[in-house]
């Protein structure tokens, strides 16, 4: 067993592999508007370099989500995926989402405003319904302060 404090200098991929209906459709979403890079694919399946983790995106009836999932006064689809990148980065894909006319399930914003933890958070779905949550820290050294 590991006794090693789990802690953010660790590196490790994530693999997230879900369905979508049209894989050329997932090409232009992910890779012209999110900006992720395309990596194998086949007749059935394609993977992308999501900010430096891996999804694979199988064609198949895409997972069922609910507005179960209470963010402030809001409720978001759950389940759902995401990530979480550094200020600057997460403005620029906001900005990036906004002029491709993506549809915001909760809009950017600013959350726990002055307070451990404060975050920008936007919710938004793929062309599939696939839910994705982008979160934004000035330091990735406030992810999990309480």
């Amino acid at each position: 067993m590991n006794d090693q404090p789990n802690t953010l200098s660790t590196r490790s991929l994530f693999h997230f592999a879900f369905n979508v209906t049209d894989l050329n459709e997932a090409r232009r979403f992910y890779g012209a508007v999110l900006g992720c890079l395309e990596g194998r694919s086949t007749e059935t399946w394609v993977d992308f370099d999501f900010f430096s983790h891996q999804i694979s995106l199988h064609l198949g009836e895409p997972f069922k989500t609910t507005r179960t999932g209470r963010v402030g006064d809001h409720l978001v689809p759950m389940p759902h995926f995401g990530l979480v990148l550094l200020l600057p980065e997460w403005k620029a894909l906001s900005e990036r989402l906004q002029q491709a006319d993506v549809e915001f399930v909760l809009a950017p914003q600013v959350r726990f405003e002055g307070q451990p933890g404060e975050q920008w958070t936007m919710f938004f779905c793929d062309p599939f319904g696939n839910p994705i949550e982008v979160k934004g820290f000035a330091s990735l050294a406030q992810v999990y302060a309480s």
